[in-house]
């Protein structure tokens, strides 16, 4: 059945998350429509290049199509997208680097001579975090999740991810202390 995505957007999503896991293509579009933005964000954030984003993004929402007949409870379909995305963006750290983690975050404490402008920028900020680190501080601050949450999540120990944190604020508000000062000095 074919019908305009149109007819999906005052719908619920446990609505539509129901009939895409029935394999409506339309259901799935729409949950695409409304979950890409979110997806592509964390993506950025986690790895700071737009156009890797997009294609991270594009594979976890392939994923999903392919496992959402699995998912059990269509009104965790927000918190399950994110679990697939953070897979993916695992699954391409281990890729790229077998040795991801045998750098620990205090490796990447002296951050590259950078331009003022630059070390304003967050997204620049969190590019000189360990990989590790910026996953953490991406799911604590932009998804909002717990230190529980996000252990389970990425599977690294508790202690861990509070360091990781702990660690990225402290490095964050000081790469990014120009933002504070012009904020004190023009309120």
């Amino acid at each position: 059945m074919s019908r305009s995505v149109d007819s999906f957007a005052n719908s619920p999503e446990a609505l539509i998350v129901a009939l895409a896991r029935t394999g409506d293509r339309d259901a799935f579009a729409e949950l695409v429509q409304r979950r890409q933005g979110w997806v592509r964000t964390m993506m950025r954030r986690c790895c700071g290049d737009v156009t890797l984003a997009d294609d991270l993004a594009q594979q976890a929402f392939l994923k999903a199509w392919q496992d959402i007949g699995r998912l059990k409870e269509p009104k965790a379909f927000a918190t399950w997208l994110r679990t697939l995305a953070i897979n993916i963006w695992r699954q391409h750290l281990r890729k790229s680097d077998a040795l991801q983690d045998a750098d620990d975050a205090d490796n990447h404490a002296q951050a590259p001579d950078r331009s003022a402008g630059l070390q304003m920028d967050l997204d620049g900020a969190l590019r000189t975090l360990s990989d590790s680190a910026r996953l953490c501080v991406v799911l604590s601050y932009h998804e909002g999740m717990t230190h529980e949450e996000i252990a389970e999540a990425t599977t690294l120990p508790i202690g861990t991810v509070k360091s990781h944190i702990r660690r990225s604020t402290e490095r964050l508000q000081n790469l990014l202390a120009a933002y504070r000062d012009v904020e004190e000095q023009h309120p």
